[in-house]
């Protein structure tokens, strides 16, 4: 999976999103902190084919109206605007469109300046987008991919929102518990990731281990001009990639994996290979 999947594409000339403070949107007015703030809001380079192609299926979304907008259009937000959610559900559907086997995790996990004719908005949007490959909330553990396969199923649902209740393809935010370390640590982040593990729920949810480190806003302060790649992924990740080899997938495992910057080093490609573990047991039981 991929942390803030959307950010690869952030608008500068938009108003600061309402997921800010009011004393960030009130020095925002200075056109350099909108720069700045874009070196701290992207947390991916690749497009969402791109993110597709590259192995990711897990795919983290905040999103939010824009206030003062006529109409109820909804964007993709972290920190400043990026492309409407339209737009990317689409590009999405394209990629599955051509590979009818892949299954793919929207987890819809922050909205902001959204009132309840908003979300009827965006669900009629996410119906018309994929239509019959919406899988319908089921018990997580019959979600094979046979299972998918048989139905024609390709796309899973999380909308932490409680009007989820209302459509039988819309999982409830409960069902993908994603614990966030937010430390600028690397130690303590692997820690907090060993014990969540450990505390995770043995059946009925899905689980992310988020492997990302989150800036303090002395990080940013002293790393203006760095921005978050240079500042915390670069040095970081080979470190956090280490962990991830070192997992098993599982009942007892790791289950979805997200980092920022998925093609700074094989992460998907990592994370994939987990799954001969898997393979490896059921042909030793057998």
């Amino acid at each position: 999976g991929s942390h803030d999947s959307f950010s690869y594409w952030v608008d500068e000339k938009s108003p600061v999103g309402p997921d800010q403070a009011t004393a960030i949107k009130r020095l925002a007015r200075i056109s350099l902190v909108k720069k700045i703030m874009k070196k701290w809001s992207v947390t991916q380079n690749l497009t969402f084919k791109e993110q597709l192609e590259s192995g990711i299926r897990y795919f983290d979304l905040r999103v939010s109206s824009k206030p003062g907008e006529i109409g109820q259009e909804i964007y993709f937000i972290h920190g400043l605007f990026g492309i409407k959610v339209w737009d990317g559900l689409k590009e999405i559907n394209t990629f599955l469109e051509q590979h009818p086997k892949e299954v793919i995790f929207l987890d819809f996990n922050h909205f902001y300046a959204m009132d309840d004719n908003h979300h009827f908005f965006l669900i009629k949007r996410i119906r018309s987008a994929f239509g019959s490959k919406l899988c319908s909330v089921e018990c997580v553990e019959y979600v094979t991919l046979q299972y998918m396969w048989e139905n024609k199923y390709q796309v899973l649902i999380f909308y932490h929102y409680p009007l989820c209740q209302e459509y039988s393809f819309l999982w409830p935010g409960n069902k993908m518990p994603a614990p966030w370390a937010n430390t600028t640590n690397v130690r303590k982040l692997l820690q907090f990731l060993e014990t969540t593990l450990e505390e995770r729920s043995r059946y009925g949810t899905f689980h992310v281990s988020q492997a990302i480190l989150t800036p303090r806003v002395r990080t940013i302060a002293r790393n203006l001009i760095r921005g978050l790649k240079n500042t915390l992924v670069h040095r970081n990740l080979p470190m956090i990639l280490n962990w991830v080899k070192a997992q098993k997938p599982g009942v007892k495992g790791v289950n979805i994996i997200t980092s920022d910057f998925v093609e700074l080093v094989d992460f998907a490609a990592t994370v994939i290979a987990l799954n001969d573990l898997l393979l490896e047991e059921d042909e030793s039981a057998t």
